[in-house]
């Protein structure tokens, strides 16, 4: 008998900072679901604390977070994907 052994390539394609960086400024935490799913969630639940204890005022600081957020998360996703770690 001989065996047949295919070889299986998986391609992931790179994230793109600058969409990262658009959709959190769009839409906040939830554009952040682009970039890291568990960081949205995280994001979302400071978003809602912040909102009810400073009536909104807050939220432009937990903005800006998400901005950062979302560039570090595409930029160690590019990272981890350049070198193979999945």
């Amino acid at each position: 008998m001989s065996q047949n052994q295919a070889n299986v390539v998986i391609t992931r394609s790179p994230k793109s900072q600058g969409i990262g960086i658009v959709l959190t400024l769009m839409f906040g935490s939830l554009g952040l679901f682009y970039s890291s799913i568990i960081g949205a969630i995280i994001m979302i639940a400071v978003e809602v604390a912040t909102a009810i204890f400073t009536l909104g005022i807050g939220l432009i600081v937990t903005h800006i977070i998400c901005v950062i957020w979302s560039m570090i998360a595409v930029s160690s996703y590019n990272k981890k994907l350049l070198a193979g770690n999945n």
